[in-house]
């Protein structure tokens, strides 16, 4: 543990160093070609439709072929295809529910108690 006199040098090279630091935005300093890489980055366009997550759109928006729901409780993974989901819940379905839906018909994880029943999903 530092004594008092210590955290006080401490203190006063922090704020010093605050107040030498400059007051511009860093964007400035970085070229072009850094945000042109960092936007063509395909985890970048993981939101791109709006920026409405995976599991909160509509299954007609997706643009996956195959959609996998996971969960973080049994380490279950199930996969459908979009067109078998769509038949099955419509294209108007949230994917969330849908998801939850088919973690749950098949969930192995019984305690008897609503609040600890079933799957925790991660959709990916």
């Amino acid at each position: 543990m530092p004594s008092p006199k210590q955290m006080e040098k401490l203190e006063a090279e922090a704020v010093r160093k605050r107040a030498s630091a400059p007051s511009g935005t860093e964007s400035a300093d970085m070229p072009p070609e850094y945000w042109d890489a960092v936007l063509s980055d395909p985890s970048a366009g993981a939101r791109s439709s709006g920026g409405v997550p995976v599991q909160q759109r509509r299954l007609s928006e997706i643009p996956r072929h195959v959609l996998r729901v996971s969960c973080r409780r049994c380490d279950r993974t199930i996969e459908i295809q979009k067109t078998d989901a769509v038949r099955l819940y419509g294209e108007h379905a949230i994917w969330k529910d849908v998801g939850q839906r088919l973690l749950d018909n098949t969930c192995r994880e019984r305690t008897g108690r609503y609040e600890e029943d079933g799957c925790w999903p991660s959709f990916s």
